[in-house]
Order: structure tokens, then C-alpha cells, then sequence
């Protein structure tokens, strides 16, 4: 046999092989008289087992070289698969030719896909990082919260195209919410300062929004939610309507200060006090910022003033109005118009207890009252004007007289030469008098014929008063031409004569200048004028001369008050009605 022969011929080197457990057998069988056909069957059985023993070992080798390829295969599959999931064509760790065996084709393969691989890895990192960074923003946007939660990667495109398209996504979102936190810190600066002129606080207000508005948080912390940026936006229409009330509130109570203190004269130093309500009354909502402007506090002391001076407005209104009456009693004196002070203070007194009539709309009244009385005034201020100078020119009329009548005025004495230059100022203004009578006639008829009133006085027509001084000025002019005419045809008088003439020559009957400059009980000049000559003209009281009849200087003072009486009542203002 074949098998028995390649036996045979390997030497015995001392160890156990077929050829040597074959030479046992055949020995064997000698021993124990073995037939060759018995031989033979166990030679086929043996060589047959052998044959099975190859066959399993040719089985094992074909499918491990199977197995081999099957791993070359996966590992071109997975090259490829790495290679298109990376979005790479080529990769410089790939072996350009695929001759060799099987092994030396994984073994040149196996390096690029560890590269490969760890890219793979790394991208997939980078591709979660983003993704988790968009997920973040994402949740802070719906106001969900993202907390620890895995990020899924999608494998199948780990491409540089895709990790581009999750930053671009990642950076629009980042401005978004850049753009949000801004918005959000925009209505946090808002709503601080509404807080601080509304003097609310401002902490707890942001916090019940959301927790993460506080100051003290970090910026980038702060919620950017829609839901955040709605409440903020609500809160922020919530305290501008808040304020808008406050600060009509507060302009209405300023209005009801002033017009209290305007009512009842308040003093500046009490108005003071409150300058920080009433700086504000024209000021608009979006002008006033000042902290704690509308505090409700301030309002409320405001509320409490009011309500103060409201219950004090009432005593006081007396002693207000009657300081009215006064300014109009002042005025109508300067004015030289003469009311009944006495009714018009017992119509106030009347008016005021009677409630009848609210206290803003007594003073307005009265107000109104010294408006007219001062429009009168200044309507009569140019004639009043003239009359001063009449009557100082009188004044200065009546010194002459007694300067010329005194025989020791060029006498060297003390002061001579001032009653000289004196004398001669005078004797020019009083020949200026007749001038300015006719001027004061002209321009008071002028007046009379404007306001169709009579000019009164001091409760006396002034027409009357400058008529009878013409009058009496005439009169006392024909005496003293009389009187010169006389001493004229008397050449060389006696000294009884010259006594007599001197008696008669200063017939001056308590004479109109004299009247002129007598004082008043309250110590300003009286400036009017009356009649004490039996003989002279009178005036009837629609101010025309009357020749037939003469009056009495008392009727002619009863006329001009009735004058001034029905001014008062009729056609001028009266001082106090309300």
C-alpha cells in the first residue's frame, strides 16, 4: 500500500507518526495471525477515517477563507459606508491596490477604518454638541425644560455639509435668542423704571413673571419664552395704565390744591410743601420718570390735603372775601368813586351763610368785580390825572393869595427869597388853570358822552365842581377889577378909608381854593368842591346850570351822592354782588 510504503521509508526518528503506528499494527497482526483480507478491511477502514479527518479539516479551512472574505467584504462595505456617511470620496489611508491574499487585504484596510472610525466619532460628538446647543435654545424659546436629555445623532449623514447646516441653525437660533434676551431686558428696564415712579417694588414684580428676571441672576440666564415675553409685555401695559390713572389722579388733585389755595390765599411756604404734586399737572405721561412721582402714598397725602383745606375752605371764606371787598373798596378809593361799603359786607356775610352760592363762584365774582372796578379806574385814570394837577394848582392859587396879602413879603427875612421864587412858579401855573379847566370840561363831557354816566366825584359830579369853580373864579375876577377900578378914583385915601377898603378889597367868601386844600379826617387832602356863596350858580343833576335857582353847598353834595348811588346800583358794577 502507498500509505505503508511512505511510512515505511521515513526513518524512525523516535517520535509517534502513521508509518511507525502502522509497522505496530502490521506487527501485530503477525503476532496474532491476522489474514491479509482482515488486513486489508482495516486498512480501508483506517484510510477511509482518514479521508473524513481531511474532509472536516478542508470544510473548516473553506469556510474560514469564506468567513475572510465575508470580513474583507464587510470591511469595503464599512469603508464605504464610513466614507459616504463622512460625506468623503476618498480617504489618503485607503490602499489603492487590492491584490494579496485575503489577510494582507484586511490588514491594509484595517488601519483606514480605525481612522475612519475615531473620525466618525468625533463627528458624531461635534454633530451632539450642536444639536444639543439647539436643543437648549430651543427649550428656552417654548419654555420646556431640556434638562440632561439625550440627543439623537443621526449616523447616516455625519457630513461637514450637515454639521455646517446645525451651525447655521445653531446660529440663527443664538441671535434669536439674543434678540429675545434684549427684548426681555427692554421690558425688565421698563418695568424697573414704571416700578420706581409708581414706587411699587420692583423685585417681587419681575419675579412673578418669572423667577429668573431678578437682578440678581445672571444675564444669560434670564427666561426668553414666549410665555416670559407675553407676561412681560402684559405687566408693562398693566403698570402704563397703572400710571396713566396715578398721574390723572394726581393732576386732578393738583388742580383742586391750587384752586384751594388760590380760594383761600394760601401762604407760599404751605404751597411749598406740596410742589412735588403740582410741578406735575401739565406734565404727560411719558414726560414724567421721576422715582416715586406717582408712589401711592403721595396721592393718598394729596387726597388728605384736599380733603383738609375742603373742610377749612368754609371758615375762611369770610375773612377771603371780605379781603376782596377791601381790594375793591381800595380801588373804587383811589378811583374817587363812593359805594356803600356797609350793604355790600352785609350782602357778602348774607350770601355766605346763606349756602346758597359755592365759594369758588363768590370770589370768582368778586374777582370779576375788581377786574371791572380797575378797568373803570384806569378809564378815569387820565382825568383824575388832570384833576390832581387842578386841584394842586388851586392849592398853590390859595398860597398866592395870602402871599400877596401879606405887606412883609419883600422883607429881608428868613426863607423870603424861597417864597419869592416860590410866588413866581405859582403865578405861571395859575395862569395856566383856565386852560386846564377847559381841557378837564372837555375831556370829562368826552368821558360822560363814552360811558353815558355822570363823572362823580368823591359822589359829586365833576362837571358841577368845575362849573362852579369857573363860576366863582369869574366872580372873584370882576371883584377884583372892582375893587382896582375903586381904588383908582380914590386917589389919596384916609387911613380910615384905606381900612375899610382893606376889609372889603379880600372879600374872598371862604374861598373855593380854600376848600380845595383842606384835609380830610383821614388825613388826605379833600379834593372836593362846594358852593358857600348865596349868590353864585348851581348845577341840577343832569349837570347843566340852573340861574333861577341857588343851592346850598349840603344840596349840592346830596346830589352828587344820589349820582354815585345809582351808579352803584344801576349802570356801573356793583362791589359786591356775586
Amino acid at each position: 500500500m502507498a500509505l505503508a510504503a511512505v511510512d515505511v521509508q521515513n526513518p524512525l526518528l523516535g517520535e509517534t507518526t502513521c508509518g511507525t503506528l502502522l509497522h505496530q499494527l502490521q506487527k501485530i497482526w503477525d503476532e496474532v495471525g491476522e489474514s491479509d483480507e482482515e488486513r486489508d478491511k482495516m486498512l480501508l477502514q483506517i484510510e477511509q477515517e482518514c479521508l473524513d479527518v481531511y474532509k472536516r479539516k478542508v470544510d473548516q479551512a473553506t469556510k474560514s477563507r469564506a468567513h475572510l472574505l465575508q470580513a474583507l467584504a464587510d470591511a469595503k462595505l464599512e469603508l464605504s459606508t464610513l466614507l459616504a456617511s463622512l460625506g468623503e470620496k476618498t480617504f489618503v489611508g485607503i490602499p489603492e491596490k487590492t491584490s494579496g491574499t485575503i489577510n494582507e487585504q484586511l490588514a491594509a484596510i484595517a488601519p483606514a477604518l480605525e481612522q475612519l472610525w475615531k473620525k466618525k466619532d468625533e463627528r458624531i460628538k461635534e454633530i451632539s454638541d450642536v444639536q444639543a446647543q439647539i436643543q437648549k435654545i430651543c427649550g428656552e424659546i417654548a419654555g420646556s425644560s431640556v434638562g440632561n436629555q439625550a440627543v439623537n445623532v443621526d449616523v447616516s449623514d455625519l457630513s461637514l455639509k450637515k454639521l455646517d447646516e446645525f451651525h447655521d441653525q445653531l446660529q440663527e437660533l443664538q441671535k434669536e435668542k439674543s434678540d429675545r434676551l434684549q427684548k426681555v431686558l427692554e421690558l425688565v428696564s421698563t418695568v424697573h423704571d414704571l416700578c420706581a415712579v409708581l414706587g411699587i417694588d420692583f423685585y417681587s414684580t419681575v419675579t412673578e413673571v418669572h423667577p429668573s428676571l431678578n437682578d440678581a441672576t445672571d444675564v444669560q440666564s434670564k427666561s426668553i419664552s414666549n410665555d416670559t415675553l407675553a407676561r412681560l409685555a402684559k405687566t408693562v401695559v398693566a403698570l402704563k395704565e397703572d400710571k396713566k390713572q396715578r398721574l390723572q389722579k394726581l393732576q386732578e388733585l393738583a388742580t383742586q390744591l391750587i384752586d384751594l389755595w388760590n380760594l383761600m390765599d394760601t401762604s407760599e411756604e404751605e404751597q411749598h410743601l406740596f410742589d412735588h404734586v403740582t410741578c406735575n399737572i401739565s406734565a404727560s405721561v411719558d414726560e414724567l420718570n421721576v422715582p416715586g412721582a406717582l408712589a401711592q402714598d403721595l396721592i393718598e397725602q394729596a387726597e388728605v390735603e384736599v380733603e383738609r383745606l375742603d373742610k377749612l375752605k368754609s371758615s375762611k371764606m369770610k375773612e377771603i372775601a371780605f379781603k376782596r371787598q377791601s381790594e375793591l373798596e381800595e380801588i373804587f378809593a383811589r378811583a374817587h368813586i363812593e359805594i356803600d361799603t356797609q350793604a355790600a359786607r352785609e350782602k357778602i356775610l348774607a350770601l355766605i351763610d346763606s349756602g346758597n352760592v359755592e365759594p369758588s363762584e363768590l370770589l370768582a365774582d368778586m374777582d370779576n368785580q375788581i377786574v371791572k372796578a380797575k378797568e373803570e379806574a384806569l378809564s378815569r385814570k387820565e382825568i383824575l390825572d388832570k384833576v390832581e394837577k387842578w386841584m394842586s394848582a388851586c392849592e398853590e392859587e390859595s398860597w398866592l393869595d395870602d402871599y400877596n396879602r401879606d405887606d412883609n413879603r419883600y422883607n429881608a427875612s428868613r426863607g423870603a427869597h424861597l417864597n419869592l421864587k416860590r410866588a413866581e412858579k405859582a403865578r405861571i401855573l395859575v395862569n395856566k388853570i383856565p386852560a386846564l379847566v377847559d381841557t378837564l370840561v372837555a375831556k370829562t363831557r368826552a368821558w360822560e358822552e363814552d360811558h353815558e354816566l355822570t363823572f362823580m366825584y368823591d359822589g359829586v359830579p365833576l362837571l358841577a365842581m368845575l362849573d362852579e369853580y369857573a363860576m366863582l373864579r369869574h366872580e372873584r375876577e370882576e371883584e377884583k377889577r372892582r375893587l382896582k377900578d375903586q381904588k383908582k378914583i380914590q386917589e389919596q385915601p384916609t387911613t380910615e378909608h384905606e381900612a375899610a377898603f382893606g376889609s372889603r378889597s379880600s372879600p374872598r367868601p371862604a374861598s373855593i381854593t380854600k376848600k380845595v386844600a383842606g384835609p380830610r379826617a383821614n388825613g388826605t387832602p379833600n379834593r372836593r368842591l362846594s358852593l358857600n356863596q348865596n349868590g353864585g350858580r348851581s348845577m341840577s343833576k343832569d349837570g347843566k346850570r340852573d340861574n333861577h335857582k341857588s343851592l346850598s353847598p349840603m344840596k349840592h353834595a346830596a346830589i352828587g351822592k344820589e349820582d354815585a348811588a345809582s351808579r352803584v346800583s344801576g349802570t356801573e358794577p356793583a362791589p359786591t354782588t356775586p
